[in-house]
């Protein structure tokens, strides 16, 4: 692997992860079994996005690289070619670990040149997956942005978020934070499936209530619909109204699309758990990333439907466009969405399915 040399096999204890932060290698606990996690020395925690990326954010985090929850659709297996790992298992177990993440962003942060941009998180790989519970990475993050006054959002399939609602809470007394919950299928069996390493989709739900019992907006990422499996009438009803019924302030639907590294791995599933669906795919996606446009359009109508019927009626409230992006504001802001207001992700069309 490129990053080899930066990963020695540490002597003692393998359960005192922090304990020895600054000291890279790889390790192995028993609580995360088949999992390897590499810790690695961050020298930058701020990830610039291009302005030709169609992104409606111009910065991200990413304390891991890989993802626990093992999503079959997943856009960013791609990402761990990258490191000399596979896209398929590798990604799944490999998982990079940012140790220091917290300490750069917060130099990062204090630099003169930063403007306050938003930052999203978990458009890439999960900030909440299984090993956060573990590393504890993402309170010293979020204190870093509501510290310096930069506005942000998350992203997450992970119930441990909810760990860190109080903090949340404060934090949108400093800045604008905007919460997103990814969920987009009910049938626990299916979820076992296709996302294997998530919590229940029962337990998202549950989330998505002690969100907004807390008083912060949560709008929901219902992405990917996987056509014949998830895009029915049935279950679309099922789905907007068990959103509706937890109290989700928005929905964001879209069909799944297979970009390289991820269409591998997922047609593999298909053709080993629904092989009379392999020619079907085949036949709708030609080989390509996206579905055919017919089959976007209608699956489009049928999303549109159902949000209406549930009380969807604005849009997504979950990041806020370039355009809203700026200096620093001079006192506290509202937590985003709790206005009607249209969000930058919500327009950005195919765009947003990277997010996924």
């Amino acid at each position: 692997m490129r990053w080899e040399a930066q990963e020695p096999k540490a002597a003692g204890s393998q359960d005192a992860l922090l304990a020895l932060q600054g000291v890279v290698r790889s390790v192995k606990t028993p609580e995360f079994a088949g999992i390897t996690f590499h810790e690695v020395i961050s020298k930058s925690a701020l990830n610039k996005v291009g302005k030709t990326s169609g992104m409606p954010f111009g910065w991200t985090i990413n304390p891991y690289r890989g993802c626990s929850h093992a999503c079959v659709y997943c856009f960013a297996r791609k990402t761990h070619t990258y490191l000399d790992l596979d896209s398929g298992l590798d990604f799944d177990s490999q998982l990079v670990v940012k140790t220091n993440i917290a300490e750069v962003l917060r130099r990062e942060l204090a630099r003169p040149s930063w403007q306050h941009e938003h930052v999203a998180m978990g458009t890439n790989t999960d900030p909440y997956q299984r090993a956060e519970g573990r590393y504890r990475l993402m309170p010293d993050i979020i204190k870093a942005l509501a510290a310096s006054g930069t506005p942000f959002s998350i992203l997450t399939k992970g119930t441990l978020l909810a760990r860190d609602i109080p903090l949340l809470k404060s934090a949108g007394q400093d800045t604008e934070i905007g919460m997103g919950i990814s969920l987009a299928l009910l049938d626990p069996e299916l979820a076992h499936r296709v996302e294997p390493g998530t919590p229940a989709p029962k337990a998202r739900l549950e989330l998505i209530s002690r969100l907004r019992e807390a008083g912060l907006p949560c709008s929901v990422m219902a992405m990917p619909i996987l056509p014949w499996l998830t895009d029915g009438d049935e279950s679309l009803d099922a789905l907007f109204g068990a959103l509706a019924a937890a109290g989700a302030t928005g929905v964001t639907a879209g069909a799944l699309h297979l970009r390289p590294g991820a269409r591998e791995w997922f047609l593999a599933f298909i053709a080993r758990d629904y092989p009379h669906l392999t020619g079907k795919y085949a036949r709708l996606y030609g080989g390509g990333t996206y579905a055919s446009k017919e089959y976007r359009q209608w699956l489009a109508g049928r999303v549109q439907f159902f949000k209406k019927k549930h009380g969807f009626t604005s849009r997504a409230q979950f990041l806020p466009s370039r355009s809203n992006a700026g200096a620093r504001p001079e006192k506290p802001t509202r937590i985003m969405g709790t206005s009607p207001a249209a969000d930058g992700l919500a327009h950005a069309g195919t765009a947003a399915q990277t997010l996924f």
